[in-house]
């Protein structure tokens, strides 16, 4: 694994966990669904790159 996958992974877990908190929270659906759209396509960059689908 390079660094750029770790950075990826770490930082999709880091927003999937704010998406978590702020669920909790009872925060406004529109920052949730963004949060997680973003947690998403960190996650799916950093595996994608892992498995040398992409980069």
């Amino acid at each position: 694994m390079t660094g750029l996958n770790t950075v990826l992974i770490l930082v999709g877990l880091f927003l999937a966990g704010g998406v978590y908190s702020f669920w909790k929270q009872g925060m406004p659906k529109g920052v949730i669904v963004l949060l997680g759209i973003g947690s998403v396509m960190c996650l799916v960059a950093g595996v994608m790159r892992i498995q040398g689908l992409w980069g």
